[in-house]
């Protein structure tokens, strides 16, 4: 059984980006993996803004990450970038903290205009924290349903999302696979 991080970079509890981790995480779990669901949002605000590394919630936090197989980061996109309390966050992280990792990251926002973001911004220092990231995916707020079920109203974009789902479960097998090959 996989274990898998899904990290929120939103500030807000009720965002659309949290509506969308919370669908992917039982996708998931219906797929025998463990999930277990971290935020910004856990980290308490004076440790954020004091860049205190060796805080028990940072320590916490970065034990989660270090056990997990795989790891899906989310953020929306504050200022054609990924969240600044995202970015304190990782500022907070060891250099290698997602090495080996399959990395999923995925941002929301407003309009097509920042597509882009995910590329430009969230994918790089995920790379830098030696993560091995995947195509990614980007969702319009418009796109994601507060109520529905299924929070991905937009046919192709579903699709997509599941077709990377599907792969980021295959990298957690053949990682964990070839994890057992090295005992």
């Amino acid at each position: 059984m996989s274990q898998v991080v899904i990290l929120s970079g939103s500030p807000s509890k009720r965002s659309r980006s949290e509506r969308v981790l919370s669908y992917l995480g039982s996708l998931l779990e219906q797929n025998q993996c463990t999930v277990t669901h971290l935020s910004v949002r856990d980290v308490p605000q004076e440790v954020l803004v004091g860049a205190k590394f060796d805080s028990p919630a940072i320590e916490h936090l970065a034990s989660t990450i270090q056990q997990a197989q795989g790891v899906i980061v989310s953020s929306p996109v504050y200022k054609a970038s990924y969240s600044g309390v995202l970015k304190a966050l990782i500022d907070l992280l060891s250099q290698d903290i997602l090495e080996h990792k399959p990395i999923l990251p995925l941002m929301t926002g407003g309009s097509p205009a920042h597509l882009l973001a995910i590329e430009y911004t969230l994918k790089p220092v995920l790379a830098s924290l030696k993560g091995q990231n995947l195509k990614g995916i980007y969702f319009q707020d418009s796109q994601i349903s507060r109520e529905a079920a299924i929070p991905i109203n937009d046919e192709e974009l579903l699709r997509r999302t599941m077709k990377q789902i599907d792969f980021f479960i295959d990298k957690l097998v053949s990682r964990n696979h070839h994890s057992l090959l090295h005992l």
